[in-house]
């Protein structure tokens, strides 16, 4: 059997905790700094895609160099190394190709919500 007092004293806690949360939360206006919020988020999620893109690319590019260097016959330039390298950009290539499809799934939901 569960006692009262437990539950009571459990809710008596929560109630304390929403109390102090709600002092220390200070009422501000938060129409006049969504915009700003937004600016930062659009730049850094902007910065950050780029960065990943231009990633998968030196990627892509550094593979390329070692098959064409292997191709040549540069004996510092083993097959292994350009079949890993090869799998690498295809799967970072891959990948950024998933996260491209989440977004523009995620974008095409959105714009299916009711305003």
């Amino acid at each position: 059997m569960i006692e009262r007092t437990d539950i009571n004293s459990v809710l008596m806690q929560m109630r304390e905790l929403k109390a102090q949360a709600q002092l220390q939360i200070p009422n501000v206006n938060f129409s006049a700094k969504e915009s700003e919020v937004q600016n930062v988020q659009k730049s850094d999620f902007g910065k950050l895609l780029m960065s990943a893109v231009d990633k998968v690319n030196e990627t892509q590019m550094a593979s390329k160099n070692l098959a064409t260097a292997y191709e040549k016959g540069d004996p510092n330039v083993e097959l292994t190394q350009v079949m890993i390298s090869l799998q690498k950009s295809s799967v970072a290539f891959e990948a950024m190709a998933q996260v491209r499809n989440r977004l523009v799934s995620a974008y095409e939901d959105v714009m299916k919500m009711p305003i």
